[in-house]
């Protein structure tokens, strides 16, 4: 463990990796992440699926298998990624149970194309929870307006959950909203609240994406004296929420029946943009009850040349609403931004788990077995 992961986790910020694969799990180097790197999550999405599964390394006896036995396309992708994500829940077990369940946790995300459905989402994530069946997951609901109430249904049936694709404040308050009253409903049916357990994923590199494509479109000095500034202000901001909601009387109410508070977690912390630094969306954003979850390549540069300096999101929120403001004075609208992201991130994990859907159908009609 090196000292800048080990101060980070220090600062209340738990290390979790956004990747997996099977060749990931069974060459070790997952458990030597966490025994060396401090990681102590993991995150999936889609394209990360789909990378994993396209690249074949591992797959090839599973699929075989699932030819064999003619399943559906749909349920050969499910029966592969539940494998994966139960295998690294066990190596994350220890951490698990040494956290009290607050880490040790791995994410499988909803199928994307029912994004924009309630009841789809809600049936889906039960049905998730049901094939890994282990207590260290966490089922990823996007927080598309028909992903809420799924949000508040799911959470209070007892499942716990990973809200996300958030980009903007106002949809983040709703996340937080819809957690709450889910909790309340679990806490009427009985349940264990204690044992429900969320992260809400705040993406940031998307945000500087966007919004510098229109700063430089304008070109001016004002405009590219912003570069950069969004992402950060934009979660920083997002904490402020947290930290007003979480300390609210309806919390407070929840809390003493044993409710645990929502995480925020930033996602999309790898920088795009190779003007900035490799660590800025791991250092700029240090904060107690924080969760960063990285690519291989930031959790490599935070290792090495991470700055890690302490809180670095307490005192900011007034020069985070100025830049945020700024950009709105050069006609660059937040509203309009965070629903392209939004819209783009549905689009982009629906039109992974496509080329999933097709690759992982190819590789069936090739090895189904000759009829005897």
């Amino acid at each position: 463990m090196t000292d800048a992961l080990k101060r980070l986790s220090e600062e209340g910020v738990a290390i979790w990796l956004d990747d997996l694969s099977r060749k990931r799990i069974t060459s070790g180097n997952l458990a030597e992440l966490i025994d060396q790197q401090h990681v102590v999550g993991v995150t999936t999405n889609p394209t990360i699926f789909q990378k994993a599964i396209s690249s074949g390394d591992g797959y090839e006896q599973q699929l075989a298998d699932l030819a064999a036995r003619k399943v559906t396309v749909d349920e050969a992708i499910r029966m592969i990624t539940t494998a994966d994500v139960r295998d690294a829940a066990d190596i994350l077990r220890p951490v698990f149970d040494a956290t009290g369940g607050q880490d040790g946790r791995v994410s499988i995300e909803v199928d994307p194309r029912l994004a924009h459905n309630t009841r789809a989402t809600v049936a889906e994530a039960k049905q998730l929870a049901w094939l890994v069946d282990r207590p260290n997951t966490l089922i990823k609901i996007p927080a598309t307006k028909a992903g809420l109430p799924a949000i508040t249904e799911v959470i209070g049936l007892g499942i716990s959950v990973n809200v996300t694709l958030i980009f903007s404040l106002e949809r983040y308050r709703a996340v937080m909203d819809a957690y709450l009253s889910g909790l309340e409903k679990a806490k009427e049916r009985g349940l264990d609240l204690s044992l429900i357990r969320s992260v809400a994923s705040f993406f940031v590199s998307r945000v500087d994406t966007e919004i510098d494509k229109r700063l430089d479109a304008l070109g001016t000095d004002e405009a590219k004296a912003l570069r950069g500034k969004a992402a950060v202000a934009n979660a920083r901001l997002a904490y402020q929420a947290y930290e007003e909601v979480f300390s609210s009387d309806r919390w407070q109410a929840l809390d003493k029946a044993g409710a645990n508070k929502q995480r925020p977690l930033w996602a999309s912390t790898g920088v795009k943009d190779p003007a900035y630094p490799d660590t800025m969306y791991v250092t700029e954003l240090v904060a107690p009850n924080t969760v960063n979850t990285m690519p291989e390549a930031t959790l490599e540069a935070t290792d090495d040349h991470g700055q890690i300096t302490g809180d670095t999101v307490a005192g900011t929120y007034e020069q985070a609403r100025a830049d945020l403001d700024a950009l709105e004075k050069l006609g660059i609208s937040y509203d309009d931004v965070v629903q392209v992201l939004e819209d783009e991130g549905v689009e982009k994990f629906e039109a992974s788990w496509i080329d999933l859907l097709k690759s992982t159908e190819a590789e069936l009609k090739r090895l189904v077995p000759a009829e005897d």
